[in-house]
């Protein structure tokens, strides 16, 4: 390598180091924030048990403060930045970044461009005109719309679990499982209306209820598979309309994960619509291959870990409605797995959904990329979703390994 190749790959890294340390800024930014809320919302629970208390108060505290302050303080998704010394959030938990201040960002600047972020400057070295004002009141928008989603998502998983019966979330017990079911599903329902208070915005708060209404129904046509009418139909369904239902489904629950923290932030930063459009287009991609994800770690231990041949329960496993045909018609359960199991087709199938998530992901990446304002926008875009990303290509590449490809 000549020395101007030297020179510009150390150029290029340190770009990136530069860009890592906004992302870990804005992410540090986002727990402060979280941890505030948070306390906001348990601060009674928080009392010294040596301290008397009425018998509503210890009720309350049992009943609603403390499921509040498990649902919210448990790990959610792939730790994407590691503690790090002297790096913006210290050696504390790892930090995880979020598409909500990636839009900020894109549509609004990195630190350097726009000062301080508290008005004193009117205009950025990417073009965007922010106003004085804007940028302060933008970013004041976001933070409260970042915690509202994160909290959201936790609501989400608490009632989630209770209707798939899942016992574990993230190597932890599920709310359900440490609170019971009554305590959990109302702390879930509770979360949602909090957070919806917590955004103010008008705008972002009419996302996140449109978000609520798709992730709901999603859940709706996802329970309808382990009824026996909606999984006689599919079984008798050509493969094309079972895909379709899939997708459908998929678009609904795990594309309005993706979507929601960007269209919150979208909202509150009054993104024209063509752009959003664009981006929403991308993130449902998203969700699609991470739901592709999901259900190929079903067959593939390397991925799948202790889980590998749990979800079954359902017809909802894109892999299983792939391979259904009429002599399926009556299996369930272990019969219905050991069917799939040894399918002839079951390894050419699984190595092609692979090939379609790597294909949706880089097809959503490069629509992201077009409306990108700048270089360090991309990279920010880049460290935030290959949380998850850079899984479904070493997915794709272990089965291709595996089946010699």
């Amino acid at each position: 390598m000549g020395a101007t190749e030297r020179v510009a790959d150390a150029a290029a890294a340190g770009a990136r180091e530069a860009v890592a340390a906004v992302v870990r800024s804005d992410a540090a930014l986002l727990e402060d924030d979280l941890a505030e809320f948070l306390g906001s919302l348990t601060a009674p629970a928080a009392v010294s048990s040596g301290e008397s208390h009425s018998v509503y108060e210890s009720a309350l505290r049992r009943s609603l403060y403390e499921p509040v302050a498990d649902a919210v303080g448990s790990k959610v998704g792939q730790e994407a930045l590691p503690p790090s010394a002297g790096a913006p959030g210290g050696d504390r938990a790892p930090l995880r970044p979020s598409m909500v201040y990636w839009a900020y960002r894109n549509y609004r600047g990195f630190p350097d461009e726009i000062g301080d972020e508290t008005g004193n400057e009117t205009g950025n070295a990417s073009g965007i005109d922010t106003g004085a004002g804007d940028s302060a009141a933008d970013l004041a928008v976001v933070r409260r719309a970042a915690v509202a989603v994160r909290v959201m998502l936790k609501a989400f998983v608490a009632i989630d679990d209770i209707q798939d019966g899942s016992a574990i979330r993230y190597g932890e017990p599920a709310l359900h499982v440490t609170h019971g079911v009554p305590l959990a599903l109302n702390t879930g329902s509770w979360l949602i209306a909090a957070v919806l208070r917590h955004a103010a915005d008008p705008e972002v708060v009419d996302s996140l209820l449109r978000a609520v209404e798709s992730g709901f129904t999603g859940q709706a046509v996802d329970l309808s598979t382990r009824t026996e009418r909606t999984r006689a139909e599919l079984i008798a369904a050509p493969v094309e309309e079972r895909a379709a239902y899939w997708e459908s489904l998929a678009a609904l629950k795990t594309g309005t994960l993706f979507r929601m923290p960007l269209d919150s932030a979208l909202a509150g930063l009054r993104v024209v619509d063509e752009e959003q459009y664009t981006l929403d287009a991308a993130m449902r991609q998203l969700g699609l291959a991470s739901q592709l994800f999901n259900d190929l770690t079903d067959f593939v231990p390397e991925f799948g870990g202790g889980r590998i041949h749990e979800d079954y329960d359902g017809l909802s496993n894109r892999v299983f409605l792939e391979l259904l045909d009429s002599d399926c018609s009556g299996l369930a359960g272990e019969r219905l797995k050991a069917y799939v199991l040894g399918h002839p087709k079951l390894e050419p199938t699984l190595l092609s959904l692979a090939a379609e998530a790597v294909r949706l992901k880089r097809e959503a990446k490069e629509s992201v990329y077009g409306v990108c304002r700048s270089d360090r926008s991309a990279a920010y875009f880049d460290l935030t979703i290959e949380r998850k990303g850079h899984l479904i290509d070493r997915l794709h590449e272990t089965l291709q390994q595996r089946n010699g490809a």
